[in-house]
């Protein structure tokens, strides 16, 4: 057990030479405030790492993509299994709503803010200032980071206890409308991408219940389908697919803009 200790401080040691004095003074103060302390803090450091900056230093795998990968999928069996436990006998579509309510950017970058993990981002100015998920993304690649370090346990902990209980209002966001619809029209104005909704089935369950299937159309691509017991309802939920899929795949729709601006300066 002494050996395996050595080894670790000495690993510290390593880590912390590879780093500037106000580097280590910013991830130490970090770590104090949240109460969480790492053995590997090239982990910790890499998880605020934004692929724009790695890119400039002529690293391409010096960048936070692949812990915010990990942290994303251990985000959300740790926001599914409290949610869960949280709202007992509540249906699926419920606690569906609700874990996405909270793992949502939107939700992940004020988190993000208030924990003061954006003073720790590493990027290119351009990045910094033009990314709405940076923040977000840098939160899910800390719970990655936070997961390897430390394995599940710990890390679910870290999330009821210094986020879920202190920052993130669960049964307030539950019932917190989100409007998924205007979100996607937004976001394709911003972009210049049109924005389509199509009802593609419409049927009714054995019990005559009506069932409507939507699909959100950006640009030519699907964005995301939504089935739902109202057409509104499968609308949010197509919408919703849809900026989960913008989420995940940003570069998908980079052509498609960049088509549309070319078909406008030519008409």
């Amino acid at each position: 057990m002494d050996m395996k200790r050595n080894q670790i401080n000495n690993q510290k040691n390593n880590d912390l030479n590879s780093f500037s004095s106000q580097r280590i003074n910013l991830l130490n103060n970090f770590q104090n405030n949240l109460k969480i302390h790492f053995d590997n803090i090239n982990l910790l450091d890499l998880a605020f790492h934004h692929r724009s900056y790695a890119n400039e230093n002529g690293n391409h795998l010096l960048n936070n993509e692949r812990l915010e990968f990990l942290g994303d999928a251990i985000l959300d069996a740790i926001i599914s299994d409290v949610v869960f436990q949280h709202f007992k006998g509540k249906r699926e579509g419920f606690l569906t709503n609700t874990r996405s309510k909270i793992v949502q950017r939107e939700t992940l970058n004020k988190v993000a803010v208030e924990i003061k993990l954006d003073k720790l981002i590493i990027s290119s100015t351009h990045s910094h200032s033009h990314n709405s998920y940076i923040y977000g993304n840098a939160f899910e690649a800390l719970i990655g980071a936070i997961y390897l370090d430390k394995g599940y346990i710990y890390c679910k902990r870290f999330v009821e206890r210094r986020i879920l209980k202190r920052l993130i209002n669960i049964d307030k966001l539950a019932y917190k409308e989100v409007n998924f619809k205007s979100k996607l029209i937004e976001w394709g104005q911003k972009k210049h991408i049109e924005i389509c909704f199509d009802l593609i089935e419409e049927s009714k369950e054995d019990t005559c219940t009506p069932i409507f299937i939507t699909q959100a159309r950006i640009g030519d691509i699907i964005g995301g389908t939504g089935r739902g017991y109202s057409k509104k309802e499968s609308q949010q939920i197509a919408a919703q697919n849809a900026l989960k899929l913008i989420k995940d795949s940003p570069n998908l729709f980079i052509c498609t803009n960049q088509e549309d601006q070319i078909e406008n300066s030519t008409d």
